[in-house]
């Protein structure tokens, strides 16, 4: 931009003020001359006027009148006498273009020209000739006797020509003057600010990082003395930036390393330092409350509120999808005032479910165990007795024995795949894969269920390419268990939908229905082995399961790279996603 420059602001000022000179000189110039040629025009017409008013009244022949008249008059001009009932009206000039003539009335008609005759006076106007665009200049003078008056009119294309040769010669002066100026003001701001700019260059260049820069000092004034200044500036700002950085750096690595979160908000109550597990608890509280993504969170404005107004240490509890939470804030001191908050995030779900954990465990296994523990014991002993009678009856106990030592048997080898699929030994056979087939084999599988449910069950397949490569038995079966439980926990005529989709990196499974969902408290806890989350939904359905099918969904999907979340809302539905790494390597 031209006013960026120090060059360029002294060189324009200059101009402008010379301009500004220069066009207000120009201006006054131009209306003189042209005022001038109009009162030179009109003040030569007068006098031709005057003069035969003056013949008129010394010469009696007319005709010697006229013919003096026709002599006298000016290039490009018309004489029009008005005497009595006598109108005369000179003859034009052979040797310009021809002015046109205009009758008696003309004159006495016009209200300022006729007070030539009207009223004894001289009169002058500019007016356009009747019937043509001819623009002219009239005079009129008054006879001596009053007895008429004698009118001169002149085409005022003839003073136009003179007023465009003044204003050239004045536009051409001016252009002149301005270049000159143009010049000398563009050589003397370049040599006044030619230190300057090599100081700009350098001070872009200390912006951009290179501190070490330096400007050469040529001279011992004001400039000099700046440059000198500039120089040590620039080694005591690469001092001051290198600590700050390396202070910075090792701040960021401590708060980023921390296992809880940490939050720094002002008193504008803008978040201005947040490190990845207080994002992730922000991302959790925005999702739970309906907020959106650019939004302050709510609770930290309260707690902002809070410490500001007790200026001590505030702690809060809550309970976000199912996760707890804990937040102690303190106050953020500028001298003795506040000027923010400093907050530490904590998330105690995985110490308090582990608490959980260790004393619901054993609980679970021996609930599971006993049913058909208890079961085997009663029909054996049934056998044992000899209650049953028939080779029939005792066929029957046999089967119910042998059916549960298979449920048995399935639980324990459950227990033992989810144990060493914890323990990292799991062993999965990556194929490529043609997901559109495999997935639309597994939806048809429990297409009949849910028409018998009545409920809508839908495949949206929205990838770029075919074939990924997984372990297509290992992820069936987790497919298999979150579809399985989306219908189970669907009410008649509800959905379920499964949806793959893709991006540069990952594979992307969501399998989402509309049913009863999941218990904001259960949440953290439904893919932990044995968890049913809110039993009441089981006994519902009529179908009840061994706690461990997610468990495993997870682990697998674990063993492939990938991840697998849940989001709920109770009465709303459920959404379960698997994000999978496009290239897994074959395990």
């Amino acid at each position: 931009m031209l006013w960026g420059s120090v060059v360029n602001k002294l060189w324009l000022t200059i101009l402008l003020l010379v301009s500004v000179v220069l066009g207000l000189l120009t201006f006054l110039l131009l209306e003189f001359f042209g005022n001038f040629h109009i009162e030179e025009a009109e003040e030569r017409l007068m006098q031709t006027a005057a003069k035969v008013s003056i013949l008129l009244e010394e010469i009696d022949n007319r005709g010697t009148v006229f013919d003096t008249a026709n002599r006298v008059q000016d290039p490009n001009s018309r004489i029009a006498i008005l005497q009595g009932d006598t109108f005369w009206l000179s003859e034009p000039d052979t040797q310009s273009d021809a002015l046109p003539g205009v009758n008696k009335n003309w004159f006495l008609e016009d209200t300022e020209l006729s007070k030539a005759v009207t009223d004894g006076k001289e009169v002058s106007k500019r007016l356009v000739l009747p019937d043509t665009d001819v623009s002219v200049l009239a005079v009129g003078t008054p006879l001596a006797d009053g007895n008429g008056a004698v009118y001169v009119y002149q085409s005022l294309s003839v003073v136009k020509e003179t007023g465009n040769q003044t204003t050239q010669i004045i536009l051409l002066g001016a252009g002149i003057a301005f270049v000159l100026t143009t010049v000398f003001a563009f050589f003397l701001s370049s040599r006044i600010t030619k230190p300057l700019i090599k100081m700009q260059d350098a001070a872009l260049n200390v912006a951009r990082g290179q501190f070490g820069t330096t400007v050469p000092v040529v001279t011992h004034d004001e400039i000099g003395m700046l440059a000198t200044a500039f120089n040590k500036m620039g080694k005591q700002l690469e001092f001051n930036i290198n600590a700050l950085s390396q202070e910075k750096e090792h701040l960021s690595r401590v708060v980023n390393a921390m296992v809880d979160g940490v939050v720094m908000i002002n008193r504008q109550g803008e978040l201005t330092v947040t490190n990845p597990p207080a994002e992730a608890f922000i991302h959790d509280w925005q999702f739970e409350n309906g907020e959106t993504f650019h939004e302050v969170p709510g609770v930290w404005l309260e707690i902002m509120e809070s410490v500001v107004t007790t200026a001590s240490e505030v702690t809060r509890e809550l309970t976000i999808q199912g996760r707890e939470w804990v937040i102690i804030a303190t106050p953020l001191y500028d001298d003795a005032a506040i000027r923010g908050a400093v907050a530490v995030v904590r998330d105690m779900t995985q110490e308090r479910r582990l608490n959980k954990l260790r004393e619901d465990f054993i609980t679970n296994v021996t609930h599971e165990l006993r049913t058909p523990i208890s079961l085997l014991q009663g029909y054996s002993e049934a056998i044992i007795d000899d209650i049953a009678d028939t080779v029939e009856a005792k066929n029957e106990l046999a089967q119910i024995i042998h059916d549960e030592s298979l449920r048995i048997g399935r639980l324990v080898n459950q227990l033992l795949d989810l144990a060493r699929m914890e323990a990292g030994d799991t062993h999965l056979i990556i194929e490529d894969v043609d997901i559109n087939p495999f997935l639309e084999r597994i939806v048809r599988k429990f297409q009949g269920l849910a028409d018998d449910r009545q409920i809508k069950l839908g495949l949206v397949n929205a990838v770029d390419k075919q074939t990924y490569q997984f372990a297509p038995d290992s992820l069936e079966q987790v497919l298999t268990n979150l579809i399985d439980n989306a219908i189970t926990h669907t009410e008649n005529a509800g959905s379920v939908q499964v949806t793959v989709s893709d991006d540069s990196e990952q594979l992307v499974i969501t399998v989402k229905d509309s049913g009863s969902g999941i218990p904001e408290e259960d949440l953290p806890f439904v893919f932990e082995r044995f968890y049913k989350a809110d039993k009441s939904r089981t006994r519902k359905t009529g179908k009840t399961g061994n706690g461990l099918g997610l468990a495993i969904a997870k682990n697998i999907v674990q063993a492939h790279g990938g991840t697998i979340k849940v989001t709920s809302r109770l009465h709303e539905g459920t959404t379960f996603t698997i994000r999978l790494p496009q290239h897994t390597k074959k395990i």
